[in-house]
């Protein structure tokens, strides 16, 4: 399947600011029916997917492609909850041919990004994604502690992202905890202390980040401590809030990762902050 003339020569569509998470616009869902037709699927193949993902039996009087399993496709796909449509998705990503994929996995992208769409699909699933920023940041994090062997940190920052990822809700308190829980792992390989929380390690290693940055982890514990931890009965983080506090986590993380680095390379490979 050829490429678009604006893919062949490097033309694209602004990307827009994210304005849809908790929602599957009506046009996202024909999009993504009109798209699996570009690929050659019939709809009968459509409607065993979509209603395999609904848990719904196919329509058996509905026997001729068109326009009776297409409409039923199309009535399917409009009718479900927003949710749904990305369940939908993710099972297509999934479940057409090898050849397909990458091609269905820019098609859905490039639809989330040109019309402000706060998710993306990587490796068959859909994930949460924010602005730019915060797309560079959590990557950049992943790189450089995947670089350096910590692979709890690691961990920790990619669940952070599933959670932000869930539906219908997201989990903003396990964003929190473990976006927290990365940096906690990472300051304490620069100091090379194992045993402290991230709160008792920031008192006992003042110089963990220079002055005055050195507040902004005091900040993110206390903020963590009184939100992500200790949530009152009808008090809720903002979703704004939490991922706020995972990219925040993701770039001191990055730094103190790439200082541990430096030290390692250094001709005594003493820590950063011993």
């Amino acid at each position: 399947m050829q490429k678009k003339f604006s893919k062949r020569f490097g033309h694209s569509t602004k990307e827009k600011e994210i304005t849809i998470r908790e929602d599957a616009p009506q046009d996202l869902r024909e999009y993504l029916v009109q798209t699996l037709y570009v690929f050659g699927y019939k709809p009968s193949f459509l409607r065993d997917t979509i209603c395999r993902v609904l848990r719904k039996s196919p329509d058996r009087n509905n026997f001729s492609e068109f326009p009776n399993i297409e409409g039923e496709v199309y009535d399917l796909v409009n009718d479900c909850a927003w949710f749904s449509v990305y369940d939908i998705i993710e099972a297509f990503a999934q479940g057409i041919k090898a050849e397909y994929r990458e091609r269905f996995h820019e098609e859905i992208n490039d639809y989330f990004l040109t019309n402000g769409v706060g998710w993306k699909l990587e490796n068959g699933q859909i994930e949460f994604r924010g602005d730019n920023i915060f797309e560079k940041t959590v990557s950049n994090v992943v790189d450089t502690v995947e670089t350096n062997k910590l692979s709890t940190a690691k961990q920790e920052i990619e669940e952070a992202i599933r959670d932000l990822s869930r539906r219908p809700e997201p989990d903003i308190t396990g964003a929190i905890q473990h976006s927290v829980a990365c940096l906690e792992c990472v300051a304490r390989e620069a100091v090379g202390n194992d045993s402290p929380t991230l709160g008792e390690l920031i008192k006992k290693y003042r110089d963990v980040v220079p002055a005055p940055l050195d507040q902004a982890i005091s900040k993110i514990w206390g903020y963590t401590s009184e939100q992500g931890r200790h949530l009152k009965e009808g008090q809720l983080t903002p979703y704004l809030e939490a991922q706020l506090i995972v990219e925040l986590s993701a770039a001191i993380s990055a730094y103190l990762a790439k200082k541990i680095s430096s030290a390692a390379n250094t001709s005594d490979g003493g820590l950063p902050f011993e």
